[in-house]
C-alpha cells in the first residue's frame, strides 16, 4: 500500500483494532512493515479456536438477526471480547516485537529446512526414489501461499468427514476467492467450520450437503470455506463478528479492498431456510450484479473498440506513411532521371562545343599552314627557259596549274597542293604516268629539272590508304 492511511485501515481491516492510534504505534514500531505487523499481532492473539466454537463470543454491536441487511463491513468487524487498554499494549509491545523477531528467525530456519528437503527430495526423485510413505508414487511440490493451502487443507478434511456432495469450496485464498467471485459477477457464499461445535456435523451432513442447496450455491455463487482452527478462517470469523456456529454469510467486493457483507446466518438451520436467505439475497443483489457486468461488457466493448480504432489507424497511418514513401521515391527517381539527363545534355553539349573547337583549331592550323605554304612558295614566276609548267589533277577532275622554277623542289609542288585545300587528307603522292613514276619522300629534295618534269608536266594527286 503506498501510504500511512491505507496501512492503518488494512491493519485495522485484518486484526479487529479499532483504536487508531494504537495501530500507529505498532505499525511504527515494525517500522511501518505491514506484513511484520499482522503477523507479529496475530501470532501473539491466536487462541485455541474451540474458545470461539463452542459457545456465541461477546460483540460490541447487537446480535445479528438471521436476515441480516446488507451491510458494508469492510473487514472491520471487532472480535470476540473487549480489546485491553492502551496503556496495557503499550507496556506490552517490545515484548510483542521480541516475540515476532523470534517467530521470524523460526520462520527463516523452519524455511531453509523445508527448502533443503525439497531440493533433496528432487534429487532422491530424479535419480528414481520417487515413492511415498507407502510406496506409491509421491505427488511433486507445489508451491502455494499458505492461505491456499489451508483452504485446500480445508477442502480436503469436509471430502473425508462428509463426502463430495458439497459447495464447490475454492482451494484459494480468501480475498482470491473475492476477486474471482467479482470477476465472475457474482457473489461470495463464505462458510465458517468450527470442527468442535456440536451442531455442525447435522448441519453439514442435512444442511450444507444437501443436493438442492449444493446446486442453487454452485450454480449462483461462488463459495469459499474455512476452519476456523486456521489462522485465515479465525482472522475471517474476527472480521464477519461470527457469534454462533454453523455461521454462514454473503458478501461481495466492495471499494477500497473492502467487503459488503449482505447476509449471515448463524446457528443451524434447515435447507429450505439457508436456500430462501440466499434467494432473497440474490434478488436483491441481482440489479448489481447485471449492473456490474453490463459496466464490465461495456469497458471491454469500449476497450475493444478503441483497439479496433486504433488498429485502424495505425493501418491507415502505415498505409499513408507507405504512399508517402512511394510518392517520395518516384520523386527521387525523377529528380535522379532529370539529373541524369541533364549532366548527359550537359556533357554532349560539351563535346559538342569541344569538337568544334578542336575542328575550328583544326582548320585554323591547315588555313595558317597553307597560307604559310603559299608564302613560302612566292610569287609565281613568268613564262621563260627556267621556268616548268606543272598540272596537278586531283580525284574529284578538278585541275590546277602553275608556273616554278626548273631549280625548285619537289617539296615545292606538295606544298602548293596543301595551300590549295582542295584535300581532305594529309596522307597522297604525286604521280606521273608516262612512265608511272610515283614522286614520294625520297625525291622530295630533287629539283623539277632533276626529276626529268622540265618544262613542263602532269601529275595527278594519288590518296595513300
Amino acid at each position: 500500500m503506498g501510504d500511512v492511511a491505507d496501512k492503518i485501515a488494512y491493519f485495522q481491516a485484518i486484526t479487529g483494532v479499532e483504536d487508531a492510534d494504537l495501530c500507529t504505534e505498532i505499525l511504527a514500531a515494525h517500522g511501518w512493515d505491514l506484513e511484520l505487523a499482522i503477523s507479529v499481532f496475530t501470532s501473539q492473539n491466536h487462541h485455541p479456536a474451540t474458545e470461539y466454537a463452542s459457545e456465541p463470543t461477546t460483540s460490541n454491536t447487537p446480535p445479528t438477526s438471521t436476515n441480516q441487511p446488507p451491510a458494508e463491513t469492510g473487514l472491520v468487524a471487532g472480535g470476540s471480547g473487549g480489546q485491553p487498554g492502551l496503556s496495557w499494549k503499550i507496556i506490552t509491545l517490545p515484548f510483542s516485537i521480541i516475540s515476532g523477531s523470534l517467530g521470524l528467525i523460526s520462520g527463516a530456519v523452519g524455511l531453509g529446512v523445508w527448502a533443503a528437503s525439497g531440493v533433496l527430495s528432487y534429487s532422491l526423485r530424479m535419480i528414481g526414489f520417487n515413492l511415498g510413505r507407502n510406496g506409491e508414487s509421491s505427488s511433486p511440490l507445489v508451491s502455494v501461499s499458505a492461505s491456499a493451502a489451508e483452504a485446500m487443507s480445508f477442502v480436503d478434511s469436509f471430502d473425508r468427514d462428509f463426502g463430495s456432495i458439497r459447495p464447490s469450496f475454492i482451494a484459494e485464498g480468501f480475498m482470491d476467492a473475492l476477486q474471482r467471485s467479482r470477476h465472475e459477477f457474482k457473489l461470495l457464499f463464505v462458510y465458517l467450520h468450527s470442527p468442535e461445535h456440536p451442531d455442525t456435523p447435522m448441519f453439514c451432513e442435512r444442511t450444507l450437503c444437501n443436493e438442492a442447496l449444493v446446486a442453487f450455491i454452485n450454480e449462483n455463487f461462488v463459495a469459499w470455506g474455512g476452519s476456523i482452527r486456521a489462522s485465515e478462517g479465525f482472522k475471517m470469523s474476527n472480521s464477519l463478528k461470527a457469534s454462533r456456529f454453523p455461521f454462514c454469510a454473503v458478501v461481495m467486493a466492495a471499494t477500497n479492498q473492502r467487503i459488503a457483507l449482505l447476509q449471515q446466518v448463524e446457528g443451524p438451520k434447515s435447507p429450505d431456510e439457508l436456500l430462501t436467505a440466499l434467494q432473497r439475497v440474490l434478488e436483491e443483489s441481482a440489479p448489481v450484479l447485471v449492473s456490474a457486468r453490463l459496466e464490465a461488457e461495456e469497458r471491454v466493448n469500449n476497450i475493444r473498440l478503441r483497439e479496433e480504432q486504433d488498429a485502424a489507424y495505425r493501418a491507415a497511418l502505415e498505409a499513408d506513411q507507405a504512399r508517402e514513401r512511394q510518392r517520395q521515391e518516384e520523386q527521387e527517381r525523377q529528380e535522379r532521371e532529370a539529373a541524369e539527363a541533364e549532366r548527359k545534355r550537359k556533357e554532349e553539349e560539351e563535346a559538342r562545343e569541344r569538337a568544334a573547337r578542336e575542328a575550328a583549331e583544326r582548320e585554323a592550323a591547315l588555313a595558317k599552314m597553307r597560307e604559310e605554304k603559299l608564302q613560302s612558295l612566292g610569287p609565281e614566276p613568268a613564262k621563260g627557259p627556267d621556268v616548268t609548267q606543272v598540272l596537278i589533277r586531283f580525284p574529284t577532275g578538278e585541275r590546277k596549274e602553275r608556273r616554278f622554277q626548273c631549280s625548285t623542289t619537289i617539296q615545292s609542288l606538295y606544298d602548293y597542293v596543301d595551300s590549295l585545300g582542295c584535300l581532305e587528307v594529309e596522307k597522297y603522292s604525286l604521280v606521273s604516268n608516262f612512265p608511272r613514276t610515283v614522286y614520294g619522300s625520297e625525291k622530295l629534295a630533287l629539283s623539277l629539272k632533276n626529276a626529268g618534269l622540265h618544262p613542263q608536266a602532269s601529275l595527278f594527286v594519288e590518296l595513300n590508304s
